[in-house]
């Protein structure tokens, strides 16, 4: 497993482009060409590439499969930079950079300091290795969502007081957002039922055992209908606004309690593998 200074190091390029994105938006600056999402992809791609090797020599380190809490939160935190950089293509996601770069600082800065987990015993089966990409890819597509529903909330409660900052004037409409925001719900949200339905249906292969009811599984299921929740009241009724964006971070946090939750209790508390 890579020391410390490899996971400062990035974590110091994420905070440092977060930083000069959120300081060109400060009261009296012109935003230069380097805040738009043009060079917020560029500039983001470097750090990203880093934070990729990182992940896989920590994920490999002995030869086998690593994944405790400390790499679970470092792919996450790869795979939802990840997400936003391919999306940003496609997207208008300014001014979502300051909030997705600052956080996988974080979450560099905490797998860098946690414990080294042992190596995973099922890793040979293509089942395991389809439901654990699936799993984590869900994971981040729902923490981009959280994220881009935290910056909604902020700007519905600006846009209230009239007291929009620079930033928040030059994010696209609030609409578009909200657009945004169920196009990656709907994208995080089949991929937790088929994350849900692999483990359910394989859980023999993949666990070496039958499925059993845990607090994991609690979770999963609950944040998975919270999200179902969202996206019916979205079709058959319209929800919008903070309706949507509190059923939003409450599915989200369903999802940190059972997965992330559960190993940080388990591994870090308990000490004992996950």
């Amino acid at each position: 497993m890579p020391g410390f200074l490899p996971y400062l190091l990035v974590a110091l390029l994420y905070a440092g482009l977060g930083w000069h994105f959120r300081r060109s938006f400060m009261p009296g600056k012109t935003p230069q060409s380097g805040t738009t999402a043009g060079g917020a992809r560029m500039a983001a791609f470097a750090p990203l590439v880093l934070h990729g090797w990182l992940l896989f020599q920590a994920l490999f380190a002995d030869g086998a499969l690593t994944l405790g809490f400390g790499n679970a939160i470092l792919a996450i935190a790869w795979l939802t930079v990840l997400v936003y950089w391919l999306a940003s293509f496609h997207y208008p996601l300014d001014g979502l950079q300051m909030l997705v770069l600052p956080v996988a600082a974080g979450c560099l800065l905490v797998a860098g300091l946690l414990p080294e987990a042992p190596p995973l015993s099922h890793t040979g089966f293509t089942a395991f290795k389809a439901h654990l990409l699936i799993s984590l890819l869900a994971y981040s597509l729902f923490t981009i969502a959280a994220l881009h529903a935290l910056l909604m909330a902020l700007t519905e409660h600006r846009l209230h007081d009239r007291m929009l900052s620079k930033m928040l004037r030059n994010l696209p409409p609030l609409l578009t957002m909200e657009t945004l925001l169920f196009r990656i719900t709907w994208a995080g949200f089949v991929l937790l039922t088929l994350a849900i339905l692999s483990g359910v249906m394989f859980s023999e292969e993949l666990f070496g055992k039958a499925m059993q009811f845990s607090h994991k599984t609690l979770f999963a299921l609950l944040s998975w209908g919270v999200y179902a929740v969202l996206l019916g009241g979205r079709h058959f009724y319209g929800w919008r606004g903070r309706t949507a964006i509190t059923w939003s971070l409450a599915g989200f946090a369903m999802l940190l309690l059972g997965y992330l939750g559960s190993k940080f209790v388990v591994e870090i508390i308990l000490h004992r593998g996950g």
